[in-house]
């Protein structure tokens, strides 16, 4: 078997991708640093030599595969004005800001769950993934897609500009000119400069979860929207496929209809979605782990600055020193829209929250006080969850207990 021979080469014939290791100077050749005995390099080609020999493939066939699955967008042209500048930071590195977006074409089965009609593209997930300088920690801010905002000017693949407008739903800009737009729109109100934006397709999703045998969730109570092709019984189980994408999706019969109830299960699903992906039943079952890297793969639109396989496993590498418990899930503070009771408009807290993760300072308690933790997912045990306990007593406990039962999660 052979190393693959990548897109992205230096002088070397190693995929110019910055580990430890090395660096690239200006003329393309590498001087030596300080040897580690776990590199980017070395975990992404260990990881796809095992995959290769348990499933009779060559290296090169499947690390070119795995990569040729990734669809990368350049979206430079379609972005209007000046965007915002990286504040500098203190610490070893420069903090990373990602916009990841859950996209719904309609098309594939697995996709269009809302039953919308006509064509094109929409996205009723977003989320904001920052993660910090030190490396030491990393939150995931949702949007809610009924947030009014003022969208700023952008352009279409095609080139045409779409206008900027005042008081627009989160999600239009996405169908407007889809992942170009929300990204303009978002750096636009937050002044906060992205690194990388990602799109994930929901039938991708769904591909993803039964790739590592299903994801544990505790639904508290049955959840009966039959009329929309949806019944889960209550209790603690693995959620798989088609299951575990009607549970992140559904709006209907949980939470009366909110969107806000939604994303918080999804939070709360990504967060034990990330702990099994790293657990030992994944990382030790090559099986397993291709299925899930060849779903992944596939469900992924990226920017170019992050479209190999290389580069994605340099950006988890990033994540080695952050415990579960340090990623934290929230939403972005909102309230009631006064013009509008089916929509919402940003509260000054979240103001908070954007000046301090442009800056890379810890949220304060105040603000993640209903954050998910990666490590401690209400109602499961896999993720180190509650198993269903309380979690606390008094007031506040209790409020934040109903709060999560009306969300389709357990306490």
């Amino acid at each position: 078997m052979t190393v693959p021979d990548q897109t992205e080469h230096g002088s070397t014939g190693q995929p110019d991708v910055a580990t430890p290791d090395t660096a690239v100077t200006r003329t393309g050749k590498r001087r030596a640093r300080r040897r580690r005995s776990h590199t980017v390099l070395k975990v992404v080609l260990t990881t796809v030599l095992v995959l290769a020999m348990v499933s009779g493939l060559s290296v090169t066939y499947l690390y070119r595969h795995l990569s040729g699955n990734l669809t990368v967008l350049d979206i430079d042209d379609q972005i209007v004005g000046e965007r915002p500048d990286k504040v500098e930071v203190a610490g070893p590195q420069e903090p990373l800001n990602i916009l990841v977006m859950g996209s719904d074409s309609r098309d594939g089965e697995g996709n269009n769950i809302d039953g919308l009609t006509g064509g094109g593209e929409r996205s009723d997930t977003t989320i904001f993934l920052h993660l910090s300088a030190d490396r030491e920690r990393a939150y995931g801010v949702s949007i809610p897609r009924d947030s009014m905002v003022d969208r700023a000017s952008c352009k279409t693949g095609d080139g045409e500009t779409i206008p900027a407008a005042s008081y627009q739903m989160w999600n239009t800009a996405f169908e407007l000119a889809g992942p170009a737009c929300t990204v303009q729109q978002f750096e636009h109100l937050t002044d906060i400069r992205l690194d990388h934006f990602v799109v994930v397709d929901f039938e991708g999703f769904e591909d993803m979860v039964d790739a590592v045998g299903g994801v544990e969730m505790c639904i508290p109570e049955t959840i009966d929207d039959r009329a929309h092709g949806i019944y889960l019984e209550a209790g603690t189980r693995e959620l798989e496929g088609r299951e575990a994408l009607n549970y992140v999706r559904e709006r209907y019969a949980v939470s009366g209809g909110s969107d806000i109830g939604r994303m918080k299960r999804q939070q709360a699903f990504i967060a034990s979605m990330a702990h099994t992906v790293v657990s030992a039943n994944t990382l030790a079952n090559p099986a397993r782990l291709l299925g899930f890297l060849e779903a992944a793969t596939e469900s992924l639109t990226l920017d170019d600055d992050m479209g190999s396989l290389a580069k994605i496993a340099k950006l988890g590498y990033e994540f080695r020193d952050i415990g579960l418990d340090k990623i934290q899930f929230l939403t972005i503070p909102n309230t009631v829209d006064p013009t509008d009771p089916n929509r919402l408009v940003w509260t000054d807290q979240a103001n908070d929250v954007w000046n301090a993760l442009r800056k890379d300072e810890p949220l304060t308690k105040e603000l993640t006080s209903s954050a998910i933790s990666a490590g401690n997912v209400p109602g499961t045990t896999g993720a180190g969850g509650s198993g269903g306990s309380g979690g606390g007593r008094g007031a506040g406990a209790e409020a934040k207990a109903e709060e999560l039962r009306a969300a389709g999660l357990c306490a």
